[in-house]
């Protein structure tokens, strides 16, 4: 989620306003090469309709891990880390990221959603959408390029922010492709009900005006939230992991701090998903760059849950 020049200043902006309040503090760096050339480092996918999207896949064995960025953020997100994480120094690739430390032990795809941006600043390739888009439409998504590409389930989802909306929407509706779910400080349907009517109010009213009409990510958080509530609950018995920041961070809404609030959604979240709740992250908002091995070892704990539950 961190872009240069005048793509880099609409991100930061949005970030802020779509729980990537840490993200906006580290600056964009220069990503690692990615071709489309049909190789397993990006390969575009043609999911019907016309369209098609970018996915990455690497490595090999069960269940598949799927990794879903957080708003504006395109699969590259995976494989950087931040750069003296805290100092504002940005990202960088480095074989510590989480995509990277998963692919010699498992299958491991990300993708890029439609309206994202690469971390070099410029927008991926996959087809744009109408925006704003909903937890369903992401999810949709992500099950026709899985099928498309022909990769294998069952999955495991690993949502960050956004990405965990839709990682959620996907686990509930396609129970029967899903192994596992790990969210990392993912968006909780719960913070509708944890913050005061007002924050809630204000905060949709910012993601709003985040469409310029320029076919960037915007997420429609109250859809998000009823599809969420609406669809069948999660197996309790589901590999599950909630991983939360733990250094504090606020959505700028103005009067009073939304960080319990955030912490309180969290705890629901990890409750509704019968899930290990990880809260010693050392982290803020961006777990997944600031300490790629929590996420790592979070992710491959409920591989190997879910394979055991597979085995038995």
């Amino acid at each position: 989620m961190f872009a240069r020049g005048p793509v880099r200043a609409r991100r930061v902006a949005a970030a802020a306003v779509t729980l990537a309040v840490s993200f906006a503090l580290l600056a964009g760096a220069g990503r690692a090469g990615a071709s489309d050339g049909g190789d397993d480092s990006g390969r575009l996918v043609d999911v019907g309709g016309g369209r098609r999207v970018l996915l990455d896949c690497r490595g090999s064995g069960s269940p598949t891990v799927v990794l879903v960025s957080g708003t504006g953020g395109a699969s590259d997100e995976w494989t950087h880390v931040a750069d003296a994480a805290g100092s504002g120094a940005g990202l960088k690739p480095d074989p510590s990221a989480v995509l990277t430390t998963l692919a010699p032990f498992t299958r491991v795809c990300a993708y890029d959603r439609p309206g994202t941006t690469r971390l070099d600043g410029t927008p991926n390739r996959s087809t744009p959408v109408h925006q704003p888009t909903s937890a369903a439409a992401g999810a949709e998504d992500l099950r026709a390029v899985l099928a498309a590409a022909g990769e294998r389930p069952p999955y495991v989802l690993v949502g960050a922010s956004w990405g965990a909306m839709v990682a959620s929407l996907f686990a509930r509706t396609e129970p029967e492709l899903t192994a596992g779910i790990v969210t990392v400080d993912g968006a909780s349907p719960f913070l509708k009900d944890t913050l005061t009517p007002a924050q809630w109010s204000a905060w949709m009213d910012r993601i709003r005006a985040m469409d310029q009409g320029q076919g960037l990510e915007v997420p429609d958080y109250p859809a998000a939230v009823r599809e969420v509530r609406a669809a069948p609950a999660p197996p309790p018995d589901l590999p599950a992991a909630v991983l939360t920041s733990d250094h504090p961070w606020d959505l700028g809404l103005g009067g009073r701090s939304t960080w319990p609030a955030w912490l309180a959604a969290q705890q629901r979240l990890a409750g509704d998903l019968h899930a290990r709740h990880v809260t010693d992250t050392d982290s803020g908002h961006g777990i997944a760059v600031e300490q790629p091995r929590r996420v790592a070892d979070a992710v491959r704990d409920v591989g190997e849950r879910a394979r055991a539950g597979q085995e038995r």
